[in-house]
């Protein structure tokens, strides 16, 4: 049988290269996302990183995260920070301002009396929140 010739140190063995396999396709993965969202590279610069890591992957990816690695999580949080950003204000959209009636017909007037608002800006803006 082949599971009794199969010893536990090739098992282990080849959960360390199945694992190390793993590892390598997230990197290279996680290099070809950070090219592709990189504003301070042209297209041009794109497309040679792209043949690099296609044609010469170890080198490519290597010498990728020590030319920009230092950026690759910055370029992350950033990205991060923005889908939290949009999140937020589509959540703040879909469930209203937030405020009540008398919130906004108070911000209204302050922004009337400071002479923000015309005369006529404000009676609509003040229908539209009465009138919903």
């Amino acid at each position: 049988m082949v599971a009794a010739e199969f010893g536990t140190g090739e098992v282990l063995w080849s959960i360390l290269w199945f694992s190390l396999f793993v590892l390598w396709i997230w990197l290279v993965i996680s290099v070809f996302a950070d090219i592709f969202r990189s504003p301070n590279l042209s297209g041009w610069g794109k497309a040679l990183w792209t043949v690099a890591i296609i044609i010469l992957p170890f080198l490519g990816v290597f010498l990728y995260l020590i030319v920009n690695g230092d950026k690759m999580n910055e370029r992350a949080v950033q990205d991060r920070q923005d889908a939290d950003r949009a999140f937020k204000a589509y959540a703040q959209e879909a469930a209203g301002s937030g405020t009540s009636e008398a919130e906004q017909l108070a911000k209204l007037a302050e922004m009337h009396d400071s002479g923000a608002l015309r005369d006529d800006e404000y009676a609509r803006a003040k229908a539209k929140v009465i009138g919903g």
